[in-house]
């Protein structure tokens, strides 16, 4: 908005709007695993934004009596829908940008959905903007942290790609396609990175800290061999909700019997045995399997010693993580 209007408005409109596409997670849609894979969906998707843009940028002109200024409402409500979308885009878990013409959910997974290295920059300048009084020195600081936040993001995807190539000289990726390997950072930061390399009937985890190199001894990453319940795919081929987890995780999933019920695990977002999305699809009330509504499960990381482990992890000590707690 440049100088157009006073600061605040400025910083309130753009904050105001920048929280409408994640307004569909108030959106029932229908149970468990469509709330998942429905997330991020038409309020993500430049086509859909750029159609709602003048609308939404006509509310500030109203309240402010600023209609003189409508181009640069409506520049500033593109731009804040679609670097909300596209930073969206950089964490792991799916974004379809391209619907209604696609509904491919794009994941670079370069970044932790909470990353305060990326957000405390913003916040900054943001702050800094508010609070001076001189005009040169207020723009500078809304600079700086728009420049210091995108300059992180970059490096992120290149810490991405250089822990891929670590990945890809394991002896457990021998064989293993190219995108049947996940590389994604660990909690709050981008030093840890979480490997998976899946197969038919197992996976491997591992963790790979850019100060590893700096342990004595050097040490290769160490992978946790893990069941991926391959035995259940036949069996549960035709199971809509799991196939839709199944497509939406791109094939990094897990499927586990427990008895009762069958379960199907999204292994992008967590780690072993912590994840935040699995959902019991089916049960044995008879056979074939009997379709169920889907119920979630989640295992989190205890925080107090989570954040020690992944302190202590990040320096590239070996520890192994806590146990999990169990929330249903």
């Amino acid at each position: 908005m440049g100088r157009s209007r006073p600061v605040w408005q400025a910083a309130l409109a753009g904050a105001t709007v920048g929280t409408l596409p994640d307004l569909d997670v108030f959106v029932a849609k229908g149970d468990a695993v469509l709330d998942m894979v429905l997330h991020r969906a038409e309020t993500h998707a430049f086509f859909w934004q750029a159609l709602a843009s003048p609308l939404i940028a006509a509310m500030p002109a109203a309240l402010t009596r600023s209609f003189s200024q409508f181009g640069r409402w409506w520049l500033m409500v593109i731009l804040v829908l679609f670097t909300h979308s596209l930073l969206d885009a950089m964490t792991i878990y799916g974004t379809q940008l391209g619907l209604p013409f696609t509904d491919y959910p794009v994941g670079f997974g370069s970044l932790f959905i909470i990353d305060p290295l990326y957000t405390l920059p913003l916040i900054v300048g943001l702050l800094g903007t508010l609070v001076m009084r001189r005009s040169l020195i207020r723009w500078r600081w809304n600079t700086a942290g728009l420049v210091l936040s995108t300059m992180y993001a970059g490096w992120s995807l290149g810490a991405q790609a250089h822990v891929a190539e670590v990945a890809l000289s394991a002896p457990e990726a021998n064989g293993i396609p190219r995108e049947r390997i996940l590389v994604t950072p660990a909690p709050f930061n981008t030093l840890l990175w979480r490997i998976v390399l899946v197969g038919e009937d197992h996976y491997h985890e591992g963790f790979y800290s850019l100060l590893d190199p700096l342990a004595e001894p050097a040490r290769p990453v160490h992978f946790e061999r893990l069941d991926r319940g391959g035995e259940l795919e036949a069996k549960t081929a035709e199971f809509d909700r799991a196939n839709r987890i199944r497509d939406f995780s791109k094939g990094f999933y897990k499927l586990a019997d427990d008895g009762h019920r069958v379960w199907i695990t999204d292994l992008r977002m967590g780690q072993h045995p912590f994840y935040a999305f699995s959902f019991a699809f089916a049960e044995h009330q008879s056979e074939p399997l009997s379709t169920i509504r889907p119920q979630r499960s989640v295992r989190r990381l205890p925080f107090a010693d989570g954040l020690t482990w992944l302190w202590r992890r990040v320096q590239g000590h070996d520890v192994a993580p806590p146990p999990a707690v169990l929330t249903d």
